[in-house]
């Protein structure tokens, strides 16, 4: 296996975004969120962590 992903944890992805686990438990239980179940463990790949990131920044207001 060649430089395999890293997959997150809840607990690694819901530091990345500055929240609690629990928050991000209940964004996959309504399915607000990607993630990938392998056997009864829930991950969540980083470029998910990142294109919320991106997608929920608000952009300044220009200088009047």
């Amino acid at each position: 296996m060649q430089n395999a992903r890293k997959l997150l944890t809840v607990d690694e992805a819901a530091a990345e975004l500055g929240l609690k686990p629990r928050t991000l438990r209940q964004w996959i239980w309504r399915r607000e969120i990607e993630y990938q179940k392998i056997g009864g463990a829930i991950r969540i790949r980083p470029e998910i962590i990142t294109r919320m990131i991106e997608q929920s920044t608000v952009p300044a207001l220009e200088a009047r």
